[in-house]
Protein backbone atom coordinates (compact mmCIF):
# COMPACT_ATOMS: atom_id res chain seq x y z
CA UNK A 1 0.00 0.00 0.00
CA UNK A 2 1.40 3.57 -0.67
CA UNK A 3 2.07 5.43 1.92
CA UNK A 4 -0.06 8.47 1.69
CA UNK A 5 -0.66 11.75 3.38
CA UNK A 6 -4.49 11.85 5.21
CA UNK A 7 -4.30 14.95 6.85
CA UNK A 8 -2.22 18.19 7.11
CA UNK A 9 -2.57 20.30 10.29
CA UNK A 10 -1.63 23.94 11.04
CA UNK A 11 -1.98 25.74 14.41
CA UNK A 12 -1.09 29.49 16.04
CA UNK A 13 0.16 30.37 19.48
CA UNK A 14 -2.51 30.62 21.90
CA UNK A 15 -2.38 30.83 26.22
CA UNK A 16 -5.06 29.07 27.85
CA UNK A 17 -5.28 27.28 31.27
CA UNK A 18 -5.65 28.61 35.20
CA UNK A 19 -2.40 30.61 35.86
CA UNK A 20 -3.30 30.19 39.71
CA UNK A 21 -3.01 26.01 39.74
CA UNK A 22 0.20 23.79 39.83
CA UNK A 23 -2.27 20.57 38.49
CA UNK A 24 -0.16 20.07 35.88
CA UNK A 25 -3.00 19.25 33.57
CA UNK A 26 -5.00 22.32 34.28
CA UNK A 27 -1.91 25.25 34.66
CA UNK A 28 -1.52 27.66 32.40
CA UNK A 29 0.36 27.39 28.96
CA UNK A 30 1.48 28.81 25.88
CA UNK A 31 1.19 26.23 22.71
CA UNK A 32 0.81 26.39 19.49
CA UNK A 33 0.08 22.18 19.99
CA UNK A 34 -3.46 22.52 18.70
CA UNK A 35 -3.36 21.91 14.76
CA UNK A 36 -6.10 22.18 12.95
CA UNK A 37 -6.68 20.36 9.17
CA UNK A 38 -6.42 22.20 6.34
CA UNK A 39 -7.76 21.23 2.94
CA UNK A 40 -5.61 23.79 0.79
CA UNK A 41 -2.07 23.36 -0.48
CA UNK A 42 0.45 24.86 1.75
CA UNK A 43 3.95 25.79 1.02
CA UNK A 44 6.76 23.82 2.72
CA UNK A 45 10.01 24.98 3.57
CA UNK A 46 12.96 24.03 5.96
CA UNK A 47 11.22 25.55 8.69
CA UNK A 48 8.19 24.00 8.40
CA UNK A 49 4.46 24.95 6.72
CA UNK A 50 3.63 28.10 5.81
CA UNK A 51 0.43 29.22 8.52
CA UNK A 52 2.15 26.98 11.07
CA UNK A 53 3.80 28.38 14.65
CA UNK A 54 5.73 27.36 17.08
CA UNK A 55 5.36 28.54 20.94
CA UNK A 56 8.64 27.05 22.38
CA UNK A 57 11.51 27.42 20.21
CA UNK A 58 13.86 26.19 22.23
CA UNK A 59 12.57 22.94 22.34
CA UNK A 60 10.34 23.24 19.10
CA UNK A 61 10.80 24.02 15.64
CA UNK A 62 14.31 24.35 13.26
CA UNK A 63 15.10 22.75 10.55
CA UNK A 64 15.88 19.40 12.12
CA UNK A 65 12.20 19.94 13.62
CA UNK A 66 10.53 21.43 10.47
CA UNK A 67 7.29 19.00 10.59
CA UNK A 68 6.19 16.43 13.00
CA UNK A 69 4.53 13.47 11.21
CA UNK A 70 2.09 11.01 12.88
CA UNK A 71 0.47 7.42 12.16
CA UNK A 72 -3.07 7.68 11.03
CA UNK A 73 -3.45 3.95 12.48
CA UNK A 74 -2.63 4.59 16.16
CA UNK A 75 -5.59 6.92 16.51
CA UNK A 76 -7.39 3.61 16.19
CA UNK A 77 -5.56 2.27 19.14
CA UNK A 78 -6.05 5.56 21.21
CA UNK A 79 -9.85 5.86 20.37
CA UNK A 80 -10.11 2.69 21.38
CA UNK A 81 -8.26 2.87 24.88
CA UNK A 82 -9.82 6.85 25.53
CA UNK A 83 -12.97 6.58 23.60
CA UNK A 84 -14.11 9.93 25.45
CA UNK A 85 -11.14 11.81 24.15
CA UNK A 86 -12.15 11.44 20.23
CA UNK A 87 -8.83 11.53 18.97
CA UNK A 88 -7.98 12.81 15.11
CA UNK A 89 -6.33 14.53 13.35
CA UNK A 90 -3.45 16.81 15.10
CA UNK A 91 -4.75 15.41 18.03
CA UNK A 92 -0.37 14.99 19.24
CA UNK A 93 0.32 18.43 17.49
CA UNK A 94 0.95 16.48 14.30
CA UNK A 95 1.26 18.57 10.91
CA UNK A 96 1.27 15.66 8.97
CA UNK A 97 -1.14 12.81 9.08
CA UNK A 98 0.14 9.49 7.68
CA UNK A 99 -1.63 6.47 6.54
CA UNK A 100 0.60 3.06 5.76
CA UNK A 101 3.65 4.17 7.73
CA UNK A 102 4.36 4.03 11.33
CA UNK A 103 7.18 3.37 13.71
CA UNK A 104 8.42 0.43 12.94
CA UNK A 105 8.17 1.38 8.85
CA UNK A 106 9.99 4.66 8.72
CA UNK A 107 13.59 4.80 9.58
CA UNK A 108 16.38 7.06 10.21
CA UNK A 109 17.76 9.27 7.32
CA UNK A 110 14.62 8.17 5.41
CA UNK A 111 14.49 10.66 2.40
CA UNK A 112 10.66 10.80 0.72
CA UNK A 113 9.31 12.54 -2.68
CA UNK A 114 6.46 14.74 -1.71
CA UNK A 115 4.75 16.04 -5.06
CA UNK A 116 8.13 18.70 -5.69
CA UNK A 117 8.87 18.60 -2.27
CA UNK A 118 11.95 16.46 -0.88
CA UNK A 119 12.20 15.20 2.75
CA UNK A 120 14.20 13.35 5.08
CA UNK A 121 13.47 11.39 8.50
CA UNK A 122 15.45 13.06 11.33
CA UNK A 123 14.92 11.76 14.30
CA UNK A 124 11.73 10.22 16.58
CA UNK A 125 9.61 12.91 18.08
CA UNK A 126 10.52 12.83 22.29
CA UNK A 127 7.16 12.91 23.68
CA UNK A 128 6.90 15.83 26.31
CA UNK A 129 4.47 17.00 29.02
CA UNK A 130 2.61 19.23 26.70
CA UNK A 131 0.34 15.77 25.60
CA UNK A 132 -0.75 15.32 28.88
CA UNK A 133 -1.16 18.74 29.27
CA UNK A 134 -3.65 19.16 26.00
CA UNK A 135 -5.57 16.13 26.57
CA UNK A 136 -6.18 16.29 30.73
CA UNK A 137 -4.36 12.83 31.62
CA UNK A 138 -1.34 12.78 33.20
CA UNK A 139 0.00 9.51 32.45
CA UNK A 140 -0.45 10.11 29.00
CA UNK A 141 2.91 11.12 27.76
CA UNK A 142 4.52 8.08 29.32
CA UNK A 143 1.89 5.67 27.85
CA UNK A 144 3.27 7.01 24.49
CA UNK A 145 6.49 6.56 25.17
CA UNK A 146 5.99 3.08 26.86
CA UNK A 147 3.65 2.66 23.20
CA UNK A 148 5.90 3.86 20.93
CA UNK A 149 3.30 6.42 19.30
CA UNK A 150 5.24 9.09 19.36
CA UNK A 151 5.73 10.43 15.81
CA UNK A 152 8.73 11.10 14.34
CA UNK A 153 10.43 14.46 12.49
CA UNK A 154 11.32 15.30 8.99
CA UNK A 155 13.55 18.16 8.08
CA UNK A 156 12.84 19.87 4.75
CA UNK A 157 15.69 19.84 1.74
CA UNK A 158 13.52 20.80 -0.84
CA UNK A 159 10.71 23.00 -0.82
CA UNK A 160 7.21 23.06 -2.76
CA UNK A 161 3.39 22.43 -1.95
CA UNK A 162 2.21 20.46 0.02
CA UNK A 163 -1.44 19.10 0.13
CA UNK A 164 -3.91 16.03 2.13
CA UNK A 165 -3.70 13.30 -0.37
CA UNK A 166 -0.39 12.98 -1.72
CA UNK A 167 1.61 10.41 -1.77
CA UNK A 168 4.98 10.09 -0.12
CA UNK A 169 7.48 8.07 -2.49
CA UNK A 170 10.66 6.86 -0.79
CA UNK A 171 13.91 7.52 -2.44
CA UNK A 172 16.67 6.24 -0.41
CA UNK A 173 16.70 4.35 3.23
CA UNK A 174 20.54 4.25 4.04
CA UNK A 175 20.02 2.95 7.62
CA UNK A 176 17.23 0.04 7.36
CA UNK A 177 18.62 -1.25 10.80
CA UNK A 178 17.51 1.82 12.47
CA UNK A 179 13.87 2.31 12.46
CA UNK A 180 12.29 5.31 14.35
CA UNK A 181 10.68 2.71 17.04
CA UNK A 182 14.37 0.87 17.62
CA UNK A 183 15.69 4.66 17.83
CA UNK A 184 12.69 5.09 20.54
CA UNK A 185 13.88 1.55 21.94
CA UNK A 186 17.14 3.09 22.61
CA UNK A 187 16.11 6.38 24.06
CA UNK A 188 13.84 5.24 26.43
CA UNK A 189 16.15 1.87 27.68
CA UNK A 190 14.42 -1.05 25.61
CA UNK A 191 17.63 -1.62 23.97
CA UNK A 192 20.83 -0.80 26.18
CA UNK A 193 23.47 -2.35 24.05
CA UNK A 194 25.85 0.28 24.57
CA UNK A 195 27.62 -0.56 20.66
CA UNK A 196 23.72 0.19 19.77
CA UNK A 197 23.55 3.42 21.04
CA UNK A 198 27.09 4.42 19.37
CA UNK A 199 26.15 3.32 16.62
CA UNK A 200 22.71 5.04 16.49
CA UNK A 201 25.25 8.39 17.66
CA UNK A 202 26.99 7.36 14.60
CA UNK A 203 24.49 8.50 12.06
CA UNK A 204 24.39 11.33 9.98
CA UNK A 205 21.01 12.18 9.48
CA UNK A 206 19.81 11.98 13.19
CA UNK A 207 19.22 15.55 14.60
CA UNK A 208 21.91 16.60 17.17
CA UNK A 209 19.23 17.37 19.76
CA UNK A 210 18.56 13.62 20.25
CA UNK A 211 22.34 12.38 19.65
CA UNK A 212 23.07 15.16 22.58
CA UNK A 213 20.07 13.36 25.03
CA UNK A 214 21.18 9.46 24.28
CA UNK A 215 24.64 10.32 24.16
Amino acid sequence: MPITITSVQIGRVLTEGNPETSDATERQWTTAFYKSPVSQSLQMGSLGLAGDTVADVRHHGGLDKAVLCYAASHYLDWNREFPELKMGPGAFGENLTIAEADETSVCIGDQFQIGECQVEVSQPRQPCWKIARRWGIKMLTKTVAQTGRTGWYIRVQQAGLIQAGQQMLLLNRPHPDWSVARANDVMFGRESDRLAVIELMNLSELADAWRSDIA
